[in-house]
């Protein structure tokens, strides 16, 4: 029997070309790719949309997490970026040297994506897809069932292992042919398309942009960071960050390393805020007063704010006024 390797997210893109190339008596076996930079969290919360579909369709899917492999992309990317920081023509190209691998050691003979032409503006264009299939060595091997009456007949194809004339010619951003798809095949509960890279949110793209021109050697815990709270940067050394809700709170305590230091106010409700890097005595009293400025006791009054470190066996307590509105704006990231 022939075999694919297909590259599956769980969203209803990728099930349907793996639904469609399963139709066709093939085995398809799956792989999902997780990064620190996905919007729907981390670990299981990242690939378990993956592990139902693969459960629903019968196949096998192994995970892998490829955050660390995929900095060096991010810091500089050949192919540049997309609209924000989104490094996506390289990514696609080390996640299918990746999936060509697996196809190798699996014994499969090509891979099947849930690409669809000019969905993406960056990765989904032909010539983006030639410029992956070239540096990739792929060519001929990626097989788009969506899309594939559109694209040049792939090996599979040619070789009659595939009958292209079971396979589809969708194009653009609308769903509309694959919902209808979805409701032939029998497929339901399959999540939004909200999916998708935080690299191509403005947002975090803007305080990713700060953390690698301020710390160009950051970790998956600094990334993981900028996923939470408000964020400020007080010197090219120091930034803080600070909590919205008791949730936000929680995990930044848990994200939380040596050489951090946390504040929080003393005698009232309000915030965590996290510092790091390198505070002197000026940074302390900047970070104490944006703490204020989000705890209750308005803007009259000066508060405690509670400063830990492991430098410290107690907290250090620092009276601060809650920081001017413009101020805190001009600090923002």
């Amino acid at each position: 029997m022939a075999k694919a390797i297909a590259l599956l997210s769980g969203g209803l893109d990728s099930t349907l070309a793996a639904k469609l190339i399963t139709e066709q008596g093939i085995g398809v076996e799956a792989v999902n790719f997780t990064t620190v930079f996905h919007n729907c969290g981390e670990g299981e919360k990242i690939y378990s949309p993956a592990r139902s579909a693969a459960d629903k369709l019968g196949i096998k899917l192994t995970v892998f997490e490829i955050s660390r492999e995929i900095f060096g992309l991010v810091r500089n990317p050949k192919y540049g970026y997309g609209s924000n920081i989104n490094p996506c023509i390289d990514c696609r190209i080390f996640i299918f040297k990746k999936a060509a691998a697996y196809m190798k050691d699996a014994g499969a003979s090509f891979l099947i994506t849930g690409e669809v032409l000019g969905q993406r503006p960056m990765s989904q264009r032909k010539d983006a897809m030639r410029i992956i299939e070239r540096d990739t060595g792929l060519k001929g091997l990626i097989l788009r069932p969506l899309s594939a009456k559109l694209l040049d007949p792939t090996i599979p194809e040619e070789t009659g292992l595939v009958d292209r004339e079971r396979l589809l010619a969708i194009e653009g951003r609308s769903r509309k042919p694959q919902i209808q798809l979805a409701k032939e095949f029998n497929i339901t509960d399959y999540p939004g398309p909200a999916g998708g890279c935080l690299l191509t949110d403005p947002g975090f793209a803007n305080r990713m942009k700060d953390l690698m021109k301020h710390k160009p050697d950051f970790t998956i815990n600094d990334v993981r960071l900028l996923k939470v709270g408000r964020h400020f940067r007080l010197t090219p050394e120091a930034k803080i960050v600070v909590g919205r809700n008791k949730e936000e709170n929680n995990s930044l305590l848990e994200l939380t390393q040596s050489g951090d230091l946390s504040f929080r106010p003393a005698k009232v409700k309000g915030p965590v805020g996290v510092g790091r890097g390198y505070f002197n005595r000026p940074q302390l009293l900047t970070a104490s007063s944006i703490i204020a400025r989000y705890s209750d006791g308005g803007m009259d009054r000066r508060l405690e704010i509670a400063c830990n470190s492991e430098r410290y066996e107690a907290a250090e307590y620092i009276t601060a006024r809650p920081l001017e509105e413009e101020e805190l704006n001009r600090l923002r990231i």
